[in-house]
């Protein structure tokens, strides 16, 4: 391939990669789904602990082993020993003589052994322990994608937000640009004082600055997103102006509070972490009982060499075969019973029994937090759809205000100061209504994730009043 081709595949990959996309909250959250660190993290550790199942049950099945081994051994032996120099007459005087031999030894030995467990208590314990581990890496995991959903939301939300500042900011300048314009022209031909110039002036600037505190905001939460998604987007669907408002069905705090202590997914994890360490207590107390094997072995040896004898002058005397060969078959029962191990074992029990105290604990913790959290959301649910319906209210009377301001600016009754207040509470009224809207829906997603059943279709179901929107670059 030439190089020029490099470069267009590089460049069109580049273009690609920066390229947005227009979509709604569900598209978002898919995109999240398969970008987001965090989510594949939790991914990652729930498989890790899936492999706890098959490593307990391995320890209970037979565990067979092989080995072998090969070795080569040269050996030179010489000894010195007494004997009579004339063999014919025992009381001859004794003199010395040097023997020896050489040996060559070739040996291969090979072993087959098999350990089959026949009692053993923590092995036991660990097979139940592994299936509460296993439950615990699904609700986490859960937990996680839940958490996913809580964060898209509020990261989506966030930046329709900022948008919404945005196109209140610019609204607001482009008003105060008029009103400054008019100022100054009434002040040239003498209809008011400087004074109202001024004040035109010093709105228009501070409106200027909105403007650009605003556009910073956006660009902020639009990397945020970009952070969870690893795309931006040049439109999000955000929420019509005929949304509906529903209240908590059903509408019982406690029935609320119940479901959540009994399916919040932290909650769960938590209560399966607590039978864990109660598991663990037992495994630790394994260290006083026996334990009982079945052991069989298969070993056989071979050795092959020769050996040769050597007399003083270093001449061979005789030479014979070392070759040798074993076969050893055995089985039985071990029985290993614990004496004493210092104290560890009975350290290692009170060590467990403390930390499945603050196992419960931290379920206590779980169980007042879900509470606390479906309270709060159930009553932020409830207040919100009220506050939407204030601050709805409050838009429209700050818009007819305005209007009166003017038409008042206009007759004379009313001074530019009025006028500059009143487009400054529509300011702030069209960025608390809009908020307002966002944190009505955040609630209920919090409220359905502190019940532990907030899933997709809660999602599409919030999608369905949702419509495509630009973002400000």
């Amino acid at each position: 391939m030439k190089p020029c081709a490099y470069l267009v595949i590089a460049g069109s990959v580049s273009l690609l990669a920066s390229v947005a996309w227009p979509a709604d909250l569900v598209t978002v959250y898919q995109r999240a789904l398969q970008s987001d660190p965090q989510i594949r993290e939790a991914d990652a550790n729930r498989l890790a602990s899936l492999e706890s199942k098959p490593q307990a049950l391995a320890a209970l099945l037979p565990q067979l082993s092989a080995s072998g081994s090969y070795s080569k051994t040269d050996q030179e032996v010489e000894r010195t020993t007494l004997i009579n120099s004339d063999p014919s007459i025992p009381t001859s005087p004794l003199v010395p003589r040097t023997i020896g031999s050489d040996s060559d030894l070739d040996a291969r030995q090979y072993e087959l052994s098999l350990r089959q467990t026949l009692f053993r208590w923590d092995q036991w314990v660990a097979l139940k322990r592994a299936d509460a581990q296993v439950a615990q890496a699904e609700a986490d995991f859960q937990a996680a994608q839940q958490d996913l959903i809580q964060r898209t939301a509020l990261r989506y939300f966030d930046v329709l937000a900022a948008q919404d500042t945005v196109d209140a900011a610019e609204a607001s300048l482009e008003a105060f640009s008029r009103q400054l314009e008019q100022a100054d022209k009434r002040f040239e031909v003498g209809l008011v004082a400087i004074t109202d110039v001024q004040e035109a002036r010093a709105a228009h600037d501070q409106a200027a600055a909105n403007v650009i505190q605003a556009k910073r905001t956006l660009a902020t939460t639009r990397e945020l997103l970009r952070e969870l998604t690893g795309e931006s987007f040049d439109s999000l669907a955000a929420p019509i102006d005929d949304m509906p408002l529903k209240i908590p069905d059903p509408l019982d705090q406690n029935q609320w509070v119940s479901t959540a202590l009994e399916q919040n997914l932290r909650v769960i994890s938590a209560r399966l972490a607590t039978d864990i360490a109660k598991q663990d207590i037992r495994v630790a107390r394994a260290g006083h009982y026996p334990s009982i094997d079945l052991v069989a072995s298969r070993s056989d040896q071979d050795f092959d060499g020769t050996q040769i004898g050597r007399n003083a002058a270093g001449q061979s005397t005789a030479r014979s075969p070392a070759d040798q060969s074993q076969t050893t078959d055995s089985i039985g029962i071990q029985v290993t019973v614990p004496i004493y191990s210092g104290g560890a074992a009975s350290s290692r029990v009170r060590q467990r029994v403390y930390l499945h105290r603050a196992a419960r604990e931290r379920l206590e913790r779980a169980n007042r937090e879900t509470e606390r959290s479906a309270r709060d959301a159930y009553l932020g649910v409830l207040s919100e759809i009220s506050r939407v319906k204030a601050l709805r209210q409050a838009l429209e009377s700050s818009q007819t205000a305005l209007e009166a301001t003017e038409a008042g600016f206009e007759v004379g009754t009313r001074t530019t100061v009025d006028v500059l207040d009143a487009r400054r509470q529509l300011f702030a009224a069209q960025t608390n209504y809009s908020r307002s809207r966002y944190d009505y829906l955040l609630n209920v997603l919090q409220l359905q994730l502190a019940s532990g059943t907030l899933g997709l279709a809660d999602l599409q179901e919030i999608n369905g009043f949702l419509q495509e929107r630009p973002l400000s670059r």
